[in-house]
């Protein structure tokens, strides 16, 4: 490596994080420029980012800024950089992850390796059963509202590396350009969707949240996924206090819980008397809520657990419905399969980790696409649903394995 350049940053590291982001895929940014649009100059383009991070004079380019569509009707920004920033920051990311993982607090799980939602999720279901009550916190804008001045401030005590620090500080000052092509500045947050924003914003709730926490009540135990967070309390006493500590605590950080999403929760079971209005909240795409469980003896009682949450079906049956398998009579059962499967199991691997009779809705309504499928296909049985019927149960007998929710709904059955 020439000893002219500013700062020694491999070849093969940036070689690396253009395979990571090729893997992620993703779409193109402002510049229009894809995956496969960068790759036609790949040596070329990668030495360009090598080059210019490695003198000094890498300078991002805007973020592109889309509205995705939430559950509730709203939209939450995404910031997409370019390709070749996508690879800068994947630089970075590389570099700084293993210095701070060894830092961060035990409760927190999200984006950080051998870390995972279900973990967390698994935590707060031990602790909802060990604890009366729960604060669910809500953060209004985490990512848009991010102080870049404290942002930096947390990043000069886990690196000393100034190319680390200088392009950290030019990506949170990248300006935003909007699908229109009007170009925002900006002087707080950070995109989120950016390859470097999750451990930013790990980095910047680890010192607003998580080390303030252990100081001030090293007692309460709580679990955070970036930006969700739940908090658990032996009283309501507590819980009403903690959480005016907490609220006071992000204004201090620039921050603001939000009023409404934030809320104060019980958690029913058989065990605990008293009769409160909330019972429930969201957490990772479950919802925690008394249910009717049943032990080992067969005896059924109330127990506080997490299910897969109303949204979280909701999203489940948009992504289906825009697969318009049903439509695809060219398909072979076989084809549709393997169309449907990968996704499937994703969502039963997730969400069927606790509470597994949940997901029968998800069995029945696959099983109603198959069905539409089926009598599309094959004309002749589409004049009797009956026959259709026997038809599909035919096939389900010689190849039970062939869809994968076919062989989740085998394990429910032998768990009943």
């Amino acid at each position: 490596m020439s000893k002219t350049k500013a700062f020694n940053i491999s070849k093969q590291l940036v070689w690396e994080c253009y395979k990571k982001v090729k893997a992620n895929k993703g779409t193109a940014g402002v510049d229009g420029c894809s995956v496969k649009d960068f790759e036609k100059e790949l040596k070329n383009n990668l030495y360009k980012i090598w080059n210019r991070m490695s003198s000094g004079c890498y300078f991002p380019p805007p973020v592109l800024r889309v509205e995705i569509p939430k559950g509730d009707g709203k939209t939450r920004p995404l910031g997409i950089p370019t390709v070749a920033d996508r690879i800068a920051q994947m630089v970075v990311k590389l570099y700084l992850e293993p210095e701070q993982e060894g830092e961060f607090h035990q409760d927190s799980y999200g984006y950080r390796p051998k870390r995972s939602a279900k973990q967390a999720v698994e935590s707060a279901r031990r602790r909802c059963w060990k604890h009366d009550w729960v604060i669910d916190l809500d953060i209004k804008g985490f990512f848009d509202n991010i102080s870049h001045d404290l942002m930096l401030k947390a990043l000069h005590r886990h690196t000393k590396e100034k190319w680390i620090l200088l392009y950290v500080e030019r990506w949170l000052k990248a300006p935003v350009q909007l699908v229109d092509g009007v170009v925002e500045q900006r002087t707080k947050g950070t995109p989120q969707g950016g390859v470097i924003s999750p451990l930013l914003a790990n980095l910047f709730l680890h010192y607003a949240f998580d080390i303030w926490m252990a100081k001030r009540n090293p007692t309460i135990t709580f679990e955070r996924y970036a930006d969700d967070v739940v908090v658990h309390c032996d009283s309501k006493e507590d819980a009403v206090r903690i959480k005016a500590e907490i609220s006071k605590r992000m204004q201090d950080c620039g921050l603001e819980l939000h009023p409404e999403k934030t809320k104060i929760v019980f958690c029913k079971d058989d065990n605990r008397a008293g009769r409160f209005t909330l019972q429930n909240f969201d957490f990772l795409g479950f919802c925690f809520r008394p249910r009717l469980s049943r032990n080992r003896r067969g005896k059924f009682f109330v127990n506080f657990s997490p299910g897969i949450a109303n949204k979280s079906k909701k999203k489940i049956f948009a992504e289906v419905r825009k697969w318009g398998l049903h439509k695809r009579s060219d398909l072979s059962i076989e084809a549709l399969a393997s169309k449907m499967n990968p996704a499937v199991r994703g969502w039963i691997q997730y969400f069927g980790a606790f509470f597994k009779s949940e997901l029968l809705f998800l069995i029945h309504y696959l099983d109603s696409v198959i069905f539409r499928w089926l009598t599309r296909k094959y004309k002749k049985l589409g004049g009797t649903v009956k026959r259709a019927k026997h038809w599909m149960q035919k096939v389900k007998l010689l190849h039970p394995k062939l869809f994968v929710h076919w062989s989740f709904l085998r394990v429910l059955a032998t768990e009943q």
